[in-house]
């Protein structure tokens, strides 16, 4: 997969993506990230890439033209037309099931905003669609393109070492992780649930997805009412609250 980022903040971008998960896997060349400055394309002797709003108003708004310009020079790397998205809080919010199919995506072009926005020309003119990280307002799109990459590139194949460092997690299959435990076995006069030093694959399972279901009821209930549960795990659930 291949994602081009178009920011005023390149270095800033560089600094998160070289590190960690995301950062091995560009270097093993299994992502290909590229972080673009838009003021690198515009025709600005002094480099500006915004002006004040028409109609008025506080801030300043970011011009369509370098904006452009940057998309048009990507397409031509390229030799085709990535998928756009904006980064904004008026997109749909970044969900797993999102991340999923956004991750089967081969070339992806994130626009982060400033300031007090983008001109809506070029939003018309390039964007194939805005996305949110959730319901508040940053100071630009430079953090919620970074959430996106992180969320989206750790499920290409080949990032993690096998796809159940992710199908396992929560949010995937529609419920919450199950808790995790670590040496050592009895820490703080706390111990690990018995079944998981038991070597008993099948218990261990059950007891995991057991928990997941518990878990996702006590912190998350509303993600029961569309998570795909067997009739016998709704039974569980009924039973374990006729017991509290």
């Amino acid at each position: 997969m291949r994602i081009d980022i178009a920011t005023l903040f390149p270095d800033m971008c560089e600094a998160v993506l070289c590190e960690s998960i995301i950062g091995r896997a560009r270097e093993a060349g299994i992502l290909e990230i590229h972080c673009h400055n838009i003021r690198d394309y515009t025709l600005d002797k002094h480099r500006r890439v915004d002006d004040t709003p028409y109609g008025g108003g506080m801030g300043m708004v970011m011009q369509a033209d370098p904006i452009f310009r940057c998309f048009e020079a990507v397409c031509v790397q390229l030799s085709q037309r990535p998928h756009v998205i904006y980064l904004s809080p008026q997109g749909r919010v970044l969900t797993q099931q999102l991340a999923v199919a956004y991750s089967r995506q081969d070339c992806l072009f994130l626009l982060c905003g400033h300031y007090e926005g983008v001109d809506e020309r070029v939003l018309e003119e390039i964007v194939d669609e805005e996305v949110s990280i959730g319901d508040y307002v940053l100071t630009g799109g430079e953090l919620p393109a970074l959430v996106f990459v992180d969320t989206v590139g750790r499920l290409c194949e080949g990032v993690l070492a096998d796809e159940s460092c992710f199908t396992e997690e929560s949010h995937f299959n529609g419920l919450l992780e199950y808790p995790q435990y670590s040496r050592p076995a009895v820490w703080h006069e706390k111990e690990v649930p018995e079944v998981l030093l038991s070597g008993h694959h099948a218990n261990i399972v059950r007891w995991r997805r057991e928990q997941s279901l518990l878990r996702t009821r006590n912190k998350r209930p509303d993600l029961l009412e569309k998570a795909p549960l067997e009739e016998k795990e709704r039974v569980f659930l009924q039973n374990t609250d006729r017991e509290e």
